[in-house]
């Protein structure tokens, strides 16, 4: 039986599932995951993209750069996907708007070029100054 998940964001308004196991999962440092959150860093559980669906609500998307999609709730303003047309086939969720977080914990830590001082990194996972492929 293949694994799901579902998450959602911080009103209910957006719900989505995941299915099977992600592709990767990354706690990114990068300065444009702290702003689109407001938080020093940000995990992601990285999925082929037919196994991500809506199930409630509709994602708003904000479209930072040519090709680059950050989903949101239009109502509560949880950031809950990312799409890069450089990378097709893949979806990203934000770890932590998962029910469950715990299922799929980074495996690597990437950007950490941009790391902030005072945060910690995990020793046990590899890092990668920038992306974990360039």
């Amino acid at each position: 039986m293949e694994r799901t998940a579902e998450g959602g964001c911080r009103c209910g308004a957006v719900r989505y599932r995941v299915a099977g196991a992600p592709a990767a999962t990354t706690h990114c440092h990068c300065s444009d995951c702290r702003r689109m959150t407001g938080a020093p860093t940000l995990a992601w559980a990285i999925f082929p993209e037919d196994n991500v669906a809506i199930v409630a609500g509709e994602l708003a998307v904000h479209e930072t750069s040519p090709g680059v999609e950050w989903g949101f709730c239009a109502k509560c303003g949880s950031t809950l996907t990312y799409r890069r047309a450089s990378r097709p086939g893949l979806f990203d969720v934000t770890t932590a708007t998962l029910d469950d977080p715990e299922l799929f914990p980074p495996e690597k830590e990437i950007w950490t070029g941009e790391r902030l001082s005072w945060i910690r990194s995990n020793p046990d996972v590899p890092h990668f100054p920038r992306t974990a492929t360039g």
